[in-house]
This record gives structure tokens, C-alpha cells and sequence, in this order.
């Protein structure tokens, strides 16, 4: 009798840390906007890797995260948008186009074939604060994102998105994409 309550209570033990530990590093989204079209549709469900950014690196122009938006905007959900500014750049968007200029006098134009549609409008960003990052959505023209004059400090960051699982057409690695650093 006493090896059966024994089993039971490991069982148990190793089904609450499977529990918290993939609570704690694992968290379901839904896109419920098309600022991210047409990357991300409404209604698209992904996990968001909650630890990415606390082990493995610090976040990646071309990630694309979820993230707690500025109190300023009255959102009561998450936001999600592609990391398109890193911390001491100055993007400028202008012409359809979106460059970085990096420490220095080094400019880089983005090669972006994962947007709606070029932006329609100018914007030059100040420089990039520490620990800060420009975001954008791929629908750029119908996004409420770093153009419109906030940055998302890294603490605002809830992960990054990992994999899509609805719907299943959608299924597998999330659509994260490799730009130049």
C-alpha cells in the first residue's frame, strides 16, 4: 500500500513541475488584429516562448514578440509586431522603405518581403534608448506600432512567438525572419 502512495505522490509531483514549467515558459496567443497580415492572420493562435530572451539572447531585429504595449495606448490586451530597431539605432522609413541607421555612419535597407505593402509614410525615429526596441507590423499601413512614437523596453517583452498551431494550414515554426543585425 505504501509503494502505491508513493508512486501516486511522484506522479503527482512530476505532473506539477511538467505543469509550472511549461506555464512559466510557454504562453498561448491570438492574433486579434491585421497588423501583422500577412504574416499573421486574426484568429491565428501561437505559442510565445517566455524564457527566449532570459537565457538563450537578447531579442533579434526580425522577431517577431508579444509584448505589454505602452499604458498611453488604453490596450487592455498584448500587442504583437516584428523587432525591427535595436537598441541605439535611429530607423527612418521613407520612399516605401525602412532603414537603420546603426552607431556610426553605417545604413541599412531593409529587404522586407514579408509586408503587406511598403509604409506610405515618413517617419525618422530618435535614437533607440537601452534596453529598447522598434517594433512594427507587417501590414504596415494599418499598424499602431513604434512609428506612431513609442519604443517596447525589453521588461515589456513576453516572449517571443515559437510556433503557430491554429489554424492547422498555419502549423509549425512561427514566421520569425533572419534580417541583417
Amino acid at each position: 500500500m505504501k509503494s502505491v502512495l508513493r508512486e501516486i505522490a511522484i506522479t503527482l509531483l512530476i505532473a506539477l513541475v511538467l505543469f509550472l514549467g511549461i506555464h512559466y515558459s510557454l504562453q498561448n496567443s491570438e492574433v486579434i488584429s491585421g497588423s501583422m497580415l500577412p504574416t499573421l492572420s486574426i484568429g491565428e493562435r501561437l505559442f510565445i516562448n517566455k524564457v527566449a530572451y532570459k537565457f538563450d539572447h537578447l531579442p533579434q531585429r526580425g522577431d517577431i514578440i508579444v509584448f505589454i504595449p505602452p499604458a498611453s495606448l488604453n490596450s487592455d490586451g498584448d500587442y504583437i509586431k516584428r523587432i525591427i530597431g535595436l537598441p541605439g539605432e535611429v530607423v527612418e522609413i521613407k520612399d516605401g522603405n525602412v532603414y537603420i541607421h546603426k552607431t556610426g555612419s553605417t545604413v541599412i535597407k531593409l529587404d522586407e518581403p514579408y509586408i503587406a505593402a511598403p509604409p506610405n509614410y515618413t517617419y525618422t525615429s530618435p535614437t533607440i534608448a537601452p534596453d529598447n526596441y522598434f517594433v512594427m507590423g507587417d501590414n504596415r499601413n494599418n499598424s499602431g506600432d513604434s512609428h506612431t512614437g513609442y519604443t517596447v523596453p525589453i521588461g515589456n517583452i513576453v516572449g517571443r512567438a515559437w510556433w503557430a498551431y491554429w489554424p492547422l494550414s498555419k502549423f509549425g515554426a512561427a514566421p520569425n525572419y533572419k534580417l541583417p543585425q
